[in-house]
């Protein structure tokens, strides 16, 4: 989004933005700096050797779909004293198009990723399947809402948030249970 679009939102007053793309968060956020307050959080897949400017970038990252993302992020995040928030990313329906653990791997993975001292798991984080009826989403959703639960009885330090529904589905996300909602196109528009 143009530069003049997030200003105009964060003059508004929103505060919580969200980047699919480290590459082009760097420029905004210097160019936004002089706002204050904005907080950003990296939506879109993440590129282990882009971890380090994620880290420097972002308040929170909604991506971490691997055993081996996770720690390089935790390494970086305990070098520079921080914890950094993440949600785990799952592919619940095994679309090979779209990222994150499988359900089975997540699951065996557990122990390791919450034994990561510099990430704080916020939650789970998944894409609906992309279709014209946001209605084609909810099973996922659902699915998705069932395994936190699953996850969380057996540990409860994976926190409860759900990062589910993009500007197509999110009134879907939310009766599900969504606690974020990714919306960028709904309120500035197509990507320019």
């Amino acid at each position: 989004m143009p530069l003049q679009r997030i200003a105009e939102a964060l003059d508004a007053g929103h505060a919580l933005f969200g980047e699919s793309r480290v590459q082009e968060a760097e420029p905004k956020l210097a160019a936004l700096a002089r706002f204050g307050g904005a907080r950003w959080h990296l939506v879109g897949h993440l590129q282990s050797n882009k971890a380090r400017r994620a880290i420097a970038l972002f308040e929170a990252v909604h991506s971490v779909d691997s055993v081996e993302l996770a720690a390089r992020l935790d390494r970086l995040a305990a070098d520079g004293g921080r914890r950094v928030p993440v949600y785990l990313e799952v592919n619940l329906d095994g679309d090979p198009a779209k990222s994150g653990f499988g359900p089975d791997a997540l699951s065996g993975a557990l122990d390791e990723l919450l034994g990561l001292a510099a990430l704080e798991p916020l939650g789970l984080m998944t894409v609906g399947a992309l279709a014209g009826d946001p209605e084609a989403a909810r099973p996922t959703f659902r699915r998705l809402a069932a395994f936190s639960a699953e996850l969380r009885a057996r540990d409860a330090r994976l926190g409860s948030g759900l990062s589910m529904g993009m500007s197509d589905d999110f009134e879907v996300a939310v009766e599900e249970g969504a606690t974020i909602v990714r919306v960028g196109r709904a309120i500035f528009g197509e990507r320019a």
